[in-house]
């Protein structure tokens, strides 16, 4: 990630429900937002849907702000459907091997050695060269130059009607501004031309 710069931080932004105190007020509840930096990998090992609390992850740049004060950043949205978890044990040779889908979201401190989740080789891998293990030393990642792993999957089970051919079945994820720019960049594109379409 490098949202306006190298150093940047995860910050969760956790939706949670408040109760109204005063019974004078016919609503019963709101909801407001509490947001967390992870400041290490720990805080950053994320298992999408498995929470109470809904929360929207964001990567901004903790040292740019924009004129109404709020941090620049990007939002990952997972596309739907792709937020699986591993059905396996995880000392399991095949987990252990493929511990990067342990959580769907990890970050960690940019390391040019670090590039293959499962290792250099993946399948001679014995798990001792894996994002897990280097996520495991737990370093520093508040306000760094930090790499975002995200994992996505699905599980399928074999119906009748995927035979002799398989329908297609897609997953993926969007990175969308968070208070990138100062209004919406939409506001400055020109109209399309008006066209005569009579024939």
């Amino acid at each position: 990630m490098d949202v306006d710069g190298v150093a940047n931080s995860l910050v969760k932004n956790n939706l949670v429900t408040r109760r109204v105190q005063d019974e004078n007020i016919p609503r019963k509840s709101y909801w407001n937002v509490e947001h967390e930096t992870a400041k290490t990998e720990a805080d950053a090992r994320i298992k999408l849907g498995s929470s109470d609390c809904p929360t929207e992850l964001v990567f901004v740049n903790p040292n740019k702000r924009t004129k109404l004060g709020n941090n620049v950043g990007y939002i990952l949205h997972p596309g739907p459907g792709g937020a699986s978890r591993s059905l396996l044990a995880l000392d399991d040779y095949p987990q252990t091997r493929g511990a990067f889908t342990n959580y769907n979201v990890w970050v960690t401190p940019y390391n040019k050695s670090e590039k293959w989740a499962p290792g250099l080789y993946t399948d001679r891998s014995r798990g001792d060269d894996t994002l897990a293990v280097w996520s495991s030393r737990n370093r520093d990642i508040e306000n760094k130059d930090i790499v975002l792993w995200y994992t996505m999957g699905f599980h399928h089970v074999p119906r009748q009607e995927d035979f002799p051919v398989m329908p297609t079945v897609s997953v993926g994820f969007e990175l969308q501004c968070c208070n990138f720019f100062e209004y919406n960049p939409v506001l400055k594109t020109r109209p399309p031309n008006a066209t005569n379409c009579t024939a």
